[in-house]
């Protein structure tokens, strides 16, 4: 009893050492590689094999697939690489996570570790003290971390040994349908409890190689470790957007699916596991076996999978949908009116004014509060700024055609609209930014100053739209010329506050700044809308002039 207690403290202390190690290596050669990982990722997707082998690479380097797979939950987030792309690096992730398998087999088993263990750690520990903050003490912290590992690793197996010749091997037979799951279910919560695949896999791999599980068992228990890595993808877009979510759903699919299918073919992919090893003169020792088990049934899941990666595609892009992504859809923009320019047109500026909407309704919210502004103020910024996108490339798709000299300056009018609106929109989310850090104001004529002309821009934002009954670009500039009057009494008066110490300066520079950018916003909205009305009537004029060179058609038939 009191041997088996020795034991297992030895075996929590090999545990310990192994994910210390991976920690070590994971960002130790993240920060050492500075952006070089990160630029990898983003450059070096364009294709679904690519991606494999880029999720391949950074995942054998930093051995973490679970880092690579958040990595890649973050550029698919920020719009850097597509969801399709996406997959590619996933698949490859997966199967670069073997490598700790390979390190386990070969490296942990056959050969001396303190035969360059111990120096590695001592190498890395003295480039650790010799580098500062440099990427040289980063570098050291992986090389510590990779000895560490094999330590660990050797630990884990000698523990394994120790427990095997005081435990009934027969209790730890598969045994049917129940002894599968049983064993499945072990391995995806060692991973989910420790959070690293590559502990679970290292754990079992060292227990099937000290004679406490039998080949069948652990490969049920790598099945299971390999699904529960995906609950770190998971617990990383809890609250997240709907991209991040679709990526690691993508990263669930993928692993359930592969786990499902290896172990319905279990004894087949045995069979080719123990054909594989013997052309390729392999040792016959469970590490080994395990290990080119584990690379096999993720290379037969990416076979399996990469041919409907399209439709796994589409089917994620149609989930996790929200009301923000409804909205940044064009409406009005696809290819049968590309193909007439005066219904491109129309449908040009029937899209502006949703982009005027959105960004007039994201004006006035920020102004209708002084300090945090909701969130939904960011999601109509986003929303403003992928509808801009959208009337940009359908642009540069009609500017490939011939087009007319009138239809042309059509299109100029409909870039400069789009591009005062983008610029109100950036505007109003500098405002908003810049709000909750101003300066509290206690002096009562400055506050009822600040709010006038605060009233007065909200009212020329309410004037500023085309399609209410009585709109006057007229009235709008004379509005316009009333929020410059009032915006020159507020900063006359700051000013003269703060020679009179009545404010600090700091504080008065800070609500000088935002009522210039809410001025800036002011006039950007109304010079986006001035274009709009003007191309508002072309586009009713020509639907007019179609409608009735129809009616005479008909007359005349």
């Amino acid at each position: 009893m009191y041997q088996s207690i020795i034991n297992l403290g030895i075996l929590a202390g090999g545990l310990g050492l192994f994910l210390l190690a991976v920690s070590m290596i994971t960002e130790g050669l993240k920060l050492a590689s500075g952006h070089a990982l990160r630029n990898m990722l983003g450059k070096w997707t364009c294709t679904p094999f690519r991606g494999i082998v880029t999720g391949f690479s950074i995942t054998a380097i930093v051995q973490s697939s679970s880092a690579v797979t958040v990595a890649t939950i973050g550029f698919v987030n920020a719009g850097l690489i597509t969801l399709y792309q996406g997959l590619g690096v996933v698949y490859g992730s997966n199967i670069g996570t073997t490598v700790t398998g390979w390190l386990v087999a070969i490296v942990g088993f056959n050969i001396k570790l303190e035969t360059f263990a111990l120096p590695m750690i001592g190498i890395g520990m003295l480039l650790r003290m010799t580098g500062n903050e440099s990427r040289r003490a980063s570098l050291g912290s992986a090389l510590v971390g990779f000895g560490l590992f094999f330590i660990g690793i050797d630990v884990l197996k000698g523990a394994f040994e120790s427990l095997a010749t005081g435990i009934d091997l027969h209790k730890f037979t598969l045994d049917g349908i129940e002894g599968v799951f049983l064993y499945v279910a072990t391995g995806f919560l060692m991973t989910v409890l420790t959070q690293s695949s590559s502990a679970a896999i290292a754990i079992t791999l060292t227990a099937a190689s000290g004679g406490i599980l039998g080949l069948y068992a652990a490969a049920a228990m790598v099945i299971g470790a390999n699904v529960g890595t995906t609950s770190t993808a998971m617990l990383a877009v809890m609250g997240a957007t709907p991209n991040a979510k679709r990526v690691a759903a993508a990263h669930m699919i993928f692993n359930v699916i592969t786990g499902i299918v290896a172990l319905m073919i279990l004894p087949l992919l045995f069979w080719l596991v123990k054909m594989t090893s013997h052309l390729l003169g392999l040792e016959d020792i469970p590490a080994v076996t395990l290990a080119l088990f584990h690379t096999t049934f993720n290379i037969f899941g990416v076979l399996l999978m990469w041919p409907a990666s399209d439709r796994l595609t589409h089917f994620l892009e149609k989930r996790f949908v929200t009301q923000e992504e409804i909205e940044a859809r064009p409406r009005y923009l696809d290819r049968t009116v590309a193909v007439s320019p005066l219904l491109a047109i129309n449908a040009l500026v029937l899209e502006l004014f949703r982009i005027a909407s959105v960004t007039r309704r994201m004006a006035l919210t920020i102004l209708s509060v002084e300090s945090k502004v909701e969130s939904h103020t960011a999601a109509d910024y986003v929303v403003a700024k992928k509808l801009g996108r959208a009337v940009t490339e359908f642009i540069s798709q009609l500017e490939k055609k011939s087009l007319t000299n009138e239809v042309a300056d059509q299109l100029a009018k409909v870039l400069r609209t789009e591009q005062h609106l983008l610029a109100c929109t950036e505007q109003a989310h500098e405002v908003a930014r810049a709000q909750a850090e101003l300066g509290r104001v206690d002096d009562a004529e400055l506050v009822k100053g600040i709010a006038q002309f605060r009233l007065q821009v909200v009212k020329l934002l309410e004037m500023l739209n085309p399609e209410a009954e009585g709109f006057s670009i007229t009235e709008c500039e004379d509005q316009l010329a009333q929020v410059q009057v009032s915006y020159d009494e507020v900063k006359a008066a700051l000013l003269h506050a703060a020679a009179e110490l009545h404010i600090p300066v700091a504080g008065m520079i800070d609500i000088i700044e935002q009522n210039s950018r809410i001025r800036r916003m002011a006039r950007q909205m109304f010079k986006a809308v001035r274009y709009l009305g003007e191309l508002y009537m072309v586009a009713e004029m020509k639907t007019a002039e179609v409608t009735e060179n129809d009616d005479q058609c008909v007359t005349a038939g």
